[in-house]
């Protein structure tokens, strides 16, 4: 298998490839997708924001948490963005939802904009996170959170792909970033999850980190 393609679709979904890559990311990351969710503090009418939101499976997930919401989902990848307007055709037509192609090195939105922002698996593909930080920071409104959710680097360099243009972090890495950009840690959630990866003949526990941040 050739690693460093699978790395630079993991980083960009793009075309018929990229679209088999989404599909198969919804099932290896279905816990920390379902971890994080549980873990949105939402409230009625709340606007959020979700950075690499892939082919918007999850959507539906956080609608069905809190169904007042207003959803922005922004990717980089034209071809997810495709994706995720497709399978989520029916809360963009009522206003729900609307995808956008987008970098978190310069998100097209206002000054506090949302209550929430959330990523999950990105960190790893930003080149200046602290840049990306303000940029996030600065859409958010005051006592806005922000949710990162990572897998720790002990488990992702077990991940053959993973030398491929990725940068790794221990938990204790993300908060530190967090609190050099201005943000207030509101805590850290560290959950095993059920099930295990074959990489290279060996069992692999899969691990969700989750870290919180407020805007003072």
């Amino acid at each position: 298998m050739d690693f460093e393609a699978v790395a630079a679709q993991l980083r960009k979904p793009d075309g018929e490839f990229g679209k088999q890559v989404g599909a198969k990311m919804n099932e290896s990351n279905w816990y920390i997708n379902q971890y994080l969710i549980e873990n949105l503090n939402l409230k009625s009418h709340d606007h959020l924001l979700e950075i690499g939101m892939g082919n918007g499976f999850f959507v539906k997930d956080v609608f069905a948490k809190e169904p007042s919401v207003t959803y922005v989902g922004c990717d980089f990848s034209e071809t997810m963005v495709e994706e995720a307007s497709q399978l989520n055709q029916s809360f963009i037509e009522n206003g729900q939802a609307q995808f956008i192609v987008a970098s978190t090195t310069r998100l097209p939105f206002a000054n506090e904009t949302f209550d929430t922002v959330f990523t999950i698996n990105t960190l790893y593909f930003w080149e200046k996170p602290s840049e990306d930080l303000a940029e996030i920071r600065r859409v958010l409104k005051p006592g806005g959170e922000l949710q990162i959710a990572i897998r720790p680097k002990p488990l992702m360099k077990k991940l053959p792909f993973t030398q491929y243009g990725f940068t790794l972090y221990e938990k204790e890495d993300v908060v530190d970033l967090l609190s050099a950009s201005g943000f207030r840690l509101i805590g850290v959630v560290e959950k095993d999850e059920p099930v295990h990866q074959k990489v290279n003949g060996d069992s692999v526990q899969m691990v969700t980190v989750i870290v919180r941040a407020g805007k003072y």
